[in-house]
């Protein structure tokens, strides 16, 4: 091959759960232990997201995720770590006819500085910054990223010198995206 290539590989992902997927990694052991099998197979970038090790929900425990990158660091794997930044802006709606209120459980809506906690705590080589709002998974949750949470946490993100990744899901997220850069919040 003599095109450079990144391979990026994301344990968890952000939706999956184990009665997903049996093979899914939660606890830190076993993300790490696949993360050492996605290295030795090409892989050079770790996307994280964690995961409550008792019950395998998606969590933004800053702990959590320095033990990933300690483990990681430790184990001298050479790989560029990416952090999640999604998480703390989920909405989880009542059903069709009835979407208020908003569901306790799924529901986890935080500020844009709190959203980086792990990122200012750790500083990883790159964090996502997810440009917009959007519906996946099932039933009434929502992703939620308003341009004024995207705006802040650009803002964090480029005074921390971590470089973001941004994902973008549809063709209204380049459009946030590239408002992001006219303003300065994203360096070229």
């Amino acid at each position: 091959m003599t095109t450079p290539v990144i391979i990026t590989v994301a344990m968890t992902g952000a939706i999956p759960r184990k009665k997903d997927c049996p093979g899914l990694p939660v606890t830190t052991s076993e993300q790490i232990e696949e993360i050492h099998k996605a290295f030795e197979a090409g892989a050079t970038l770790a996307h994280i997201h964690v995961r409550n090790p008792e019950s395998g929900v998606p969590a933004r425990d800053p702990v959590l995720y320095a033990k990933v990158v300690d483990i990681i660091r430790e184990s001298k794997v050479d790989m560029v770590i990416n952090f999640t930044a999604g998480m703390g802006g989920d909405l989880v709606f009542g059903s069709a006819e009835e979407p208020l209120p908003l569901k306790e459980e799924g529901t986890d809506m935080v500020g844009a500085s709190e959203r980086l906690d792990h990122v200012r705590n750790i500083l990883p080589e790159i964090c996502t910054i997810d440009c917009g709002t959007m519906n996946f998974g099932e039933g009434g949750y929502v992703m939620t990223n308003t341009p004024a949470v995207l705006k802040e946490m650009a803002a964090q993100v480029q005074a921390l010198g971590v470089k973001p990744e941004i994902e973008c899901f549809d063709t209204g997220h380049l459009q946030l995206a590239i408002w992001l850069k006219n303003q300065g919040l994203i360096d070229d």
